[in-house]
């Protein structure tokens, strides 16, 4: 889908649909008695006035207005005027002028729609908006502009992701995503190394190969090198799993719901999304992406509860289920990270465990880390994106959930604190480099999504990340 133009500016040129945002407690257009509209956050009023269409959108109370507060607003506007047929809409921001970039974020990401397949043209639901007028005053125009292109870089790239993770599984296989790696990064300052299976075998990544046997379609780890920094600058290393697609394995999974297994993979779109938006940015660091990519089927190869198996730099393994296949894989990528790259950080992406939505629910993704500034950069940062994050614990006391008998660790431990004890797992790869784990299983894809989403793949972790990066991340 095409990104909308956007043209800052002063006031409405020819006759868009305006978009009026309205805090709680001011003043009502005449005639508009008060039990129709009272500005409570995403309520909304148009008025008509000849061929003018005004949309009024409630901001609540002043005080509680926040960036996201924008952001909501601005999608709920720009869904419900695109439901009306809306091809250009201007969004007043005189009155926000420090909060343009949310504004645009919310009206293009609620401006996307997944094509899908087959679907029939004649009965698509809302049009497309074609053009984004963001009306601001003359001498804010300059900071307007800053603002809005910065929106509209991470908004544009979250939207591709969010394009590749709707792709059902026969659709996109390790070695699809790995060629959609290379062909988004043409262009950008990015080079791109894929690992194929032979290459994996020779340089030692057991996890990866052992959840990739038992697919037709082989795992690749897919490595992306972004250099805006200093040449001896340490760099920061994402890290994403990308399951394309997960019955789970010989420990399959139930019927209901597998469906969703597609969305396995987001963790790794998410360190795709970030490195795409970084490099457009021209931000002044350097990173390193590593997604480690494979399809979890329990076909005749595939590993086994009881299997041992050997990871990247030599830990081991002893494997109780079969579903729990992100760490291992993970765990070849993260050693592979410290071990080659020598990075100042490692933050790591994965639709981990569901016991992190038990805890939190769908609102907020999981934040581990045992380094107090970095929890704080990605509290706040999560604040300001609306990609919400809330922490929990990864001391060492969950370490004993994951200790085995015959090898470095066991792959599951015991189901209470379970999501902490994954984490404790996965963290066993980055031994003493500062680590950040974001278990994003319960906001990676919604079936209720906010009012600038649709339902299906959300992108979330790219918004997040590039704002921790701007802001500068404290390593």
């Amino acid at each position: 889908m095409p990104s909308p133009k956007i043209d800052v500016r002063t006031s409405p040129l020819g006759n868009p649909d305006v978009v009026s945002f309205f805090i709680k407690g001011s003043a009502l257009p005449a005639g508009v008695p008060s039990e129709e509209f009272d500005g409570a956050p995403n309520s909304t009023l148009l008025l008509r006035d000849r061929n003018q269409r005004t949309l009024l959108v409630g901001l609540g109370e002043k005080e509680k207005i926040e960036p996201d507060t924008l952001r909501r607003a601005a999608g709920t506007a720009a869904k419900q005027l695109l439901k009306l047929g809306a091809k250009e809409i201007a969004l007043d921001l005189i009155p926000f002028p420090d909060h343009v970039g949310p504004a645009v974020e919310g009206a293009l990401l609620a401006g996307y729609k997944f094509e899908g397949f087959g679907r029939d043209p004649a009965k698509k639901t809302r049009g497309v908006l074609g053009k984004l007028q963001v009306l601001v005053k003359e001498h804010e125009l300059t900071n307007a502009r800053v603002q809005a292109r910065t929106a509209e870089t991470v908004t544009s790239t979250v939207n591709i992701i969010r394009d590749i993770g709707n792709l059902p599984g026969n659709m996109l296989t390790p070695a699809i995503l790995a060629d959609k790696a290379e062909e988004l990064a043409q262009g950008r300052g990015l080079t791109v190394k894929v690992w194929n299976e032979r290459q994996l075998k020779s340089e030692g990544f057991g996890g990866i190969l052992a959840v990739g046997q038992g697919s037709a379609n082989p795992p690749r780890l897919i490595v992306i090198e972004y250099r805006g920094g200093g040449k001896k600058d340490a760099p920061i290393a994402l890290v994403g799993k990308a399951v394309t697609f997960d019955t789970g394995g010989i420990s399959i999974k139930p019927g209901a719901q597998m469906d969703e297994m597609k969305w396995d993979k987001m963790g790794g779109l998410a360190v795709l999304g970030t490195m795409l938006a970084a490099s457009d940015l021209k931000l002044p660091v350097n990173l390193i992406g590593l997604i480690p990519s494979a399809e979890n089927m329990p076909g005749p190869g595939a590993y086994r509860p009881g299997d041992i198996i050997t990871t990247r730099d030599g830990k081991t393994i002893e494997v109780l289920n079969t579903d729990a296949e992100g760490r291992i894989i993970l765990a070849d990528a993260i050693s592979h990270a410290r071990l080659t790259y020598k990075p100042s950080v490692i933050v790591e992406y994965s639709t981990l465990t569901g016991a992190v939505i038990m805890a939190l629910g769908f609102q907020r993704a999981g934040l581990f880390t045992a380094e107090e500034k970095l929890r704080e950069a990605f509290m706040a940062a999560g604040k300001i994106t609306g990609e919400r994050v809330w922490p929990l614990p990864v001391d060492e006391e969950y370490k004993e959930g994951v200790q085995s008998e015959i090898a470095t660790v066991k792959n599951i431990g015991g189901r209470e604190g379970s999501a902490c004890i994954s984490a404790s797992f996965v963290k066993t790869w980055a031994e003493q480099t500062p680590f950040v784990h974001l278990d994003i299983a319960g906001t990676a894809w919604t079936t209720k999504p906010p009012s600038y989403l649709e339902g299906g793949a959300t992108g979330f972790g790219v918004r997040l990340t590039i704002q921790v990066l701007r802001a500068g991340l404290p390593v």
